[in-house]
């Protein structure tokens, strides 16, 4: 009997079917992110004859609706390659209207240089069938605490509607743990691993042929680094491993591209120096928090955005580091 028979026989398949379909589309939608526009002013500026990127503003994360770090595209004849997603998804929407401006090659590969907020919730806003998401060994840990859901929950409030309750954690499709080489349209890309530094695990990218380096949070420009608890010793102990490259431009994650590497990584070295060797010599000496940093002279520093905010947050968290480092010595 034909299904055409059945449903005149029957009406009441004719309202199963109708009730079915209507449960799939109902469906369909609940997985698909809500991504509102953003309006905010981003630019995308050329570096080299294939590097791009947009640059955040220096402040607090809920600032500027979220725009606060750097994120870069390759762009090449294969496609494209994307380099940090930005702080929500609506962000990486309009990162990729800028770059759909002058491509229109599909993103092939996604690369974290770490899984901090600001980084990579915009993961839902660049996502299509067939991209893969590359991250350091260590983001997976970021993912793995109640305190990642929990800092989603606030940015949530704080960033909505551009980050809202369809928007969700997007863990990577491969955890690096040791450096990668590849070619790509032509290119020779390395991406380069450095353990926990600023975060629980960093990765930078050199594009060989037009000498570019996306540092990621190694390095800051215009403003004071975010450190945190971080490992601040083996962190300028890779700035000094950068210096080694042979660079054009440098591309770090928050702040201005630079060229002499010298003079713009000096800023992010020197306030790392300082924090670790204050908090450091502090505990030897058995001083409180509020003593060490009260002695403390800030003044090459305090002038510069999220000072006021971010700097006795980051050397609290130097001075914590500095405790244990001494208790493990003993």
């Amino acid at each position: 009997m034909s299904l055409l028979v059945n449903i005149i026989k029957f009406p009441s398949i004719l309202i199963l079917a109708h009730l079915l379909f209507t449960i799939n589309i109902a469906n369909a939608g609940t997985d698909k992110p809500n991504i509102p526009p953003v309006d905010v002013d981003m630019s995308l500026k050329k570096v080299s004859k294939h590097v791009y990127y947009v640059q955040g503003i220096a402040g607090l994360p809920t600032k500027n609706k979220g725009f606060i770090s750097n994120s870069a595209a390759i762009i090449t004849d294969e496609g494209i390659i994307i380099f940090d997603a930005l702080g929500t998804p609506s962000l990486a929407m309009k990162f990729i209207e800028k770059i759909r401006e002058i491509s229109n090659k599909p993103i092939k590969k996604i690369f974290i240089s770490h899984y901090h907020a600001d980084h990579f919730y915009g993961l839902q806003g660049l996502l299509s069938p067939g991209v893969e998401i590359y991250a350091p060994a260590g983001a997976q840990n970021y993912l793995a605490r109640e305190g990642a859901q929990i800092r989603l929950e606030t940015r949530r409030k704080a960033l909505k509607p551009w980050l809202n309750e369809t928007t969700k954690l997007i863990p990577a499709d491969h955890y690096l743990t040791q450096d990668m080489q590849f070619k790509f349209g032509g290119l020779d890309i390395s991406i380069l691993l450095f353990g926990s530094a600023h975060s629980d695990g960093d990765l930078s990218m050199f594009i060989k042929q037009d000498k570019v380096l996306i540092s990621g949070d190694l390095l800051f420009t215009g403003r004071i680094p975010f450190i945190g608890g971080d490992n601040i010793k083996n962190w300028i102990a890779k700035i000094d491993e950068l210096a080694k490259l042979p660079t054009k431009w440098i591309i770090p994650g928050h702040g201005a591209a630079f060229k002499d590497f010298a003079k713009g990584s000096a800023l992010t070295k020197n306030y790392l120096k300082l924090v670790d060797s204050v908090m450091t010599k502090g505990v030897e000496e058995l001083m409180s928090f509020d003593e060490i940093y009260k002695s403390t002279d800030w003044s090459e520093f305090e002038k510069l955005p999220t000072f006021e905010d971010g700097n006795r947050v980051n050397a609290y968290g130097a001075f914590l580091n500095a405790e244990k480092a001494a208790l493990d010595q003993q």
